[in-house]
């Protein structure tokens, strides 16, 4: 219980500093914005409660925009996206694969399941936060455009991260 908690900690303040001191630095022409941070919430375990799951989402999100000035861009994505993750673990697989003791990850759920896992939740938490950014819909398909490319940046950076720091079984 412990390790579990030291490593989510680890997990939490890491993701954050690469966010705020790297990544939010990073503006590929305007339209990709990659958010690596949302891997904390990616990888909590299954077991989380829900309201743990979205009180730690309004921290990790309320971290993020106090150290980037965006006024609760973050917190409300961040939010959302962990008010989704019950709906889409459910949506993508059966109760029964989610065991005690597994992970949320691509070394124990495989690839398939952790990139649609990942692209679904990333889309959700990219959508809402982008389009509050522009708070209009005048430019709908501009925004729509950042949210796709923004979406498969950090897909493509949660994915490389997972194989950065893949343990292999013996």
């Amino acid at each position: 219980m412990n390790n579990l908690l030291f490593k989510n900690a680890l997990r939490f303040f890491i993701l954050v500093i690469i966010q705020i001191f790297l990544l939010n630095q990073i503006r590929l022409g305007g339209y990709i914005n990659p958010y690596l941070y949302v891997l904390f919430i990616l990888l909590l375990p299954f077991e989380t409660p829900r309201w743990l799951l979205l009180i730690l989402a309004f921290a990790l999100g309320l971290t993020i925009d106090i150290f980037s000035g965006t006024m609760g861009m973050h917190t409300a994505a961040s939010v959302l996206m962990a008010f989704a993750r019950p709906g889409v673990l459910k949506m993508i697989a059966t109760k029964a694969q989610y065991e005690s003791g597994v992970k949320p990850g691509i070394q124990d759920m495989g690839f398939p399941w952790f990139f649609s896992y990942a692209g679904l939740l990333i889309f959700i938490h990219h959508f809402l936060l982008f389009y509050i950014e522009v708070f209009r819909f005048s430019e709908f398909f501009i925004t729509f455009f950042r949210i796709i490319l923004s979406s498969i940046v950090t897909l493509a950076l949660v994915i490389l991260s997972q194989y950065l720091f893949l343990k292999i079984k013996k």
